[in-house]
């Protein structure tokens, strides 16, 4: 009986060492572009993003017959243009840095209001057993899907019963109002991330609630609380639909009052232009002082 050998056909030799992981397209993308090039495309889209407010503000350094005249990029070629009399007859009118002032009376306790109930209310959906707390949660996340328009009407009733309509506690409640489901849905999230080891020693050396909530969760959770307060602050200062429905048609925000300035004067550009440039960099402000905070609650849970 013949036996007829089978070839076996030679392996291919497998390189030593781990197998390198195939990148992925865009990373493969990117490095092939090069890290110079990449930055000029990064550096060229940051200054299209800014071209807007550059506009803005050299066109509140120009006078309103050169702004009639031409664009505010003529003053590249002529920087003589350029005058600080614009913001000199806006801080003489009264009704728009009145404004800016109303502004600030609605942002800062709507924005603080915010970050207070938020952060408690946080902390409880977080850590404490309460009957429904699960069955409540949801109705905070159901309530993120609900339209302020949907609100308008009958909140203008309720607030013309109770005589809060046209009054600046009343914007302050709205925007208190609709600012704290997203407040408690971030907040908890975050708080439920701190490690419950942290919380129970807290405890056993003889913490209480308010104490582990001031000296511990805070602590802790002070990039989330920043990015909810920015969030905040950004929503109410730039609102308009609200202040033009709630705020005191006498007093008004900045947003309504450079409307009602368009509507009534709508050559008045050397009174317009300053004003929404000093409306849009006080958020600008603010950003850039929490910018740290900000990217630290962003990115928060992100990388364990």
């Amino acid at each position: 009986m013949t036996t007829v050998d089978r070839v076996v056909p030679a392996e291919r030799p497998r390189p030593a060492g781990p197998v390198p992981a195939r990148q992925p397209v865009l990373a493969r993308i990117a490095a092939r572009a090069g890290g110079g090039a990449l930055r000029i495309f990064l550096v060229l889209v940051a200054l299209f993003w800014l071209m807007p407010s550059v506009g803005l503000l050299l066109s509140s350094l120009r006078g309103p017959q050169q702004i009639a005249e031409s664009g505010w990029w003529r003053v590249l070629a002529q920087p003589a243009q350029l005058t600080w009399d614009n913001y000199s007859q806006l801080l003489s009118n009264g009704k728009v840095m009145g404004s800016l002032l109303t502004t600030a009376a609605i942002t800062v306790p709507a924005t603080l209001l915010v970050v207070v109930i938020g952060s408690l209310a946080g902390y409880a959906f977080a850590w404490l057993d309460f009957p429904g707390r699960d069955g409540w949660f949801l109705v905070v996340v159901g309530l993120l899907v609900v339209p302020v328009q949907v609100a308008l009407i009958p909140v203008a009733k309720l607030f013309g019963a109770v005589g809060l309509f046209e009054t600046t506690a009343g914007v302050i409640l709205f925007h208190t109002a609709f600012g704290l489901p997203f407040a408690v849905f971030l907040l908890r999230n975050f708080f439920a991330e701190i490690p419950r080891e942290l919380l129970e020693a807290a405890r056993l050396d003889g913490a209480g609630e308010l104490r582990l909530f001031t000296r511990v969760v805070l602590p802790l959770g002070g990039p989330a609380i920043a990015s909810l307060g920015i969030f905040q602050f950004l929503w109410v200062w730039n609102d308009m639909l609200v202040a033009l429905i709630f705020a005191d048609s006498g007093h008004p925000p900045i947003t309504v009052a450079l409307q009602q300035e368009v509507r009534q004067f709508g050559n008045n550009i050397d009174v317009l232009a300053p004003g929404a440039f000093l409306s849009m960099v006080v958020p600008l402000i603010v950003f850039f002082a929490f910018q740290r905070q900000f990217v630290s609650g962003v990115m928060a849970g992100a990388v364990k």
